[in-house]
């Protein structure tokens, strides 16, 4: 150890001598020298990092290393078809679409077609010409109880809470929605003036947490409810049952981020970790869920309502839709977010290994509703790593009407992915509540961009539409897409999830893939029916004993 100090005092030494010879004058020598011994002593003689206690001062360079290596791979290293959680070839689409520049590529292909998972849409030769087609096609969304159907675009902004953005990142995608004709989903952070100031579509997100509309408790205020829901910018309710990102868990707003006016947006003490309730306490069971999805619908004054939720126990979800057939209520709409979705913050394990991915999860919530005949009352909306038209087009066939995009409006209004949503130092001000950095972004140059990300994606829709021979996107099916499955064999999507036939499910035609889920699943509960009778089992011999 004396060794190795001794060594690196004397390498010390003179490399300043020979940086003073050059342009230092001596007493900066001097003083740097001292600083850098002092550094070593104190690297020396600590006990918690081995690497500084064996390699005292030089064993710094690893951390200085350490912390630079995600923007080296990220700007030096990575290939196009590199980089996580969004590769730079999808990055830079959406920032040349946002900024109106040249959105073509040249000499073919980066991708590999003959690579398992490679897919496409076949194209027709009974093409259309784009000119002929509807450029801004919309969806209308609302069931035979609602009073205010909505007409949606079939790409919009998916669930950010103001206070995991910035107050001008929210303005600015707002603005973009306004400018645009697509809705801005608030998250489950609640409704703010930054969402209601430039007119913009509003789909209102209530969490468990019922951030905008609880009371002192943390439970539901009717009240708060209805005098929000009724604004005229409030197109659509939405309950957020779960996210793909953190399903099961609750969302996270960390201390750093809760400012007094989010704190007072939210009805929370500021300064403080907000996370979420994993569960609603405005209803327990599928029954419960529907009569409060009614509830809502009433109090809004016949407003859209419905759902979102990452699929998880395949058996909860035909329990909710054994309840629609039930009561007679039914949602509006349904949002279906992917294990794949973005967040803030979330745990590891959770972003990566819980929750179904979009694709398997659009599949089986489609088949179910029509296996329950429910379909032409319900819209799908799907969520999850939606980025370029071809993204759209591959949830349209698998089951979807339109779409959302949480990362691709972020990166529309500037965002780098630094990866430092969680820290409140966000270089682009757009996931930050530090005032410093949410002044760099300017809401009105970055609401142009977001409406000119949707413009041209939408467009580019279109004219894959307009290739394929369709003439709008609601004639896309499983047929339409096909991907390589290995080196021997490509399936098209109809092949990878089978197609039900309408009302099987109500006629006892159970497919054999849905059947043991049929079984499990039960109207008065979210749990599988065999959970819930050890439970009942149990309950009875407590009440006996």
């Amino acid at each position: 150890m004396r060794n190795r100090i001794i060594f690196t005092v004397i390498a010390l030494f003179f490399i300043n001598v020979a940086v003073a010879w050059l342009w230092w004058p001596a007493a900066g020598l001097i003083l740097l020298t001292g600083l850098l011994l002092t550094v070593t002593i104190h690297d020396a003689m600590q006990k918690h990092h081995s690497i500084l206690r064996n390699y005292p001062l030089i064993g710094r360079t690893r951390w200085q290393v350490e912390m630079m290596r995600p923007y080296i791979q990220q700007y030096l290293l990575e290939g196009d078809t590199e980089g996580t959680p969004v590769n730079r070839m999808f990055r830079s689409i959406v920032y040349q679409r946002a900024k109106s520049s040249l959105d073509t590529s040249p000499f073919g292909t980066k991708m590999d077609t003959y690579a398992p998972g490679y897919e496409w849409i076949g194209h027709s030769l009974s093409a259309r010409a784009v000119q002929e087609m509807d450029c801004d096609p919309k969806v209308k969304i609302g069931g035979p109880d609602c009073k205010y159907p909505y007409f949606a675009s079939v790409l919009n902004i998916s669930a950010m809470s103001f206070g995991s953005l910035s107050a001008n990142a929210i303005k600015a995608l707002n603005a973009g929605a306004a400018k645009g004709g697509f809705y801005h989903n608030t998250g489950e952070g609640g409704l703010t003036p930054y969402h209601l100031e430039n007119g913009g579509d509003i789909v209102w997100q209530i969490g468990t947490g019922y951030f905008g509309c609880r009371d002192k408790d943390g439970h539901f205020n009717e009240l708060e409810f209805e005098s929000k829901a009724r604004h005229d910018n409030v197109k659509m309710i939405e309950i957020k049952l779960s996210q793909g990102a953190k399903p099961g868990h609750g969302g996270i707003l960390p201390a750093h981020k809760n400012t007094e006016e989010i704190a007072r947006i939210r009805g929370v003490e500021p300064h403080t970790q907000v996370d979420s309730p994993p569960r609603h306490t405005a209803f327990s069971t599928p029954v419960g869920m529907l009569e409060f999805i009614d509830r809502l619908r009433k109090l809004s004054g016949g407003k859209p309502v419905g759902f979102k939720l990452a699929l998880g126990r395949k058996s909860e979800f035909i329990a909710m839709c054994k309840a629609m057939i039930q009561t007679g209520i039914k949602p509006d709409f349904i949002t279906v977010d992917g294990g794949e979705g973005g967040t803030g913050a979330a745990p590891l394990e959770y972003t990566n290994s819980i929750g179904f991915p979009l694709r398997e999860a659009l599949a089986y919530v489609d088949d179910v509703l029509v296996g329950f005949d429910l379909r032409k009352d319900i819209r799908v909306i799907a969520s999850g790593k939606v980025f370029t038209a071809f993204h759209l087009v591959k949830n349209l066939s698998l089951g979807a009407d339109l779409c959302n995009s949480a990362r691709g409006m972020m990166m529309a209004l500037g965002c780098v992915q630094s990866l430092s949503c969680h820290t409140n130092r966000c270089p682009t001000g757009v996931a930050t509540q530090d005032p410093a950095l949410a002044q760099g972004l300017d809401p009105y140059d970055k609401a142009s961009r977001v409406f000119s990300y949707h413009q041209k994606t939408v467009h580019a829709l279109v004219d894959i539409l307009s290739s394929t021979g369709h003439g709008s996107p609601q004639e896309l099916n499983r047929t339409h897409i096909f991907r390589r499955v290995d080196q021997q064999q490509v399936k098209r999507y109809d092949e990878i999830y089978p197609l039900v036939k309408r009302s099987c499910l109500l006629e006892g035609n159970i497919p054999e893939r849905l059947r043991l889920h049929y079984w499990e699943a039960c109207a008065k509960s979210f749990m599988p029916v065999s959970q819930l009778a050890d439970i009942e089992e149990e309950t009875k011999s407590v009440s006996n004993g």
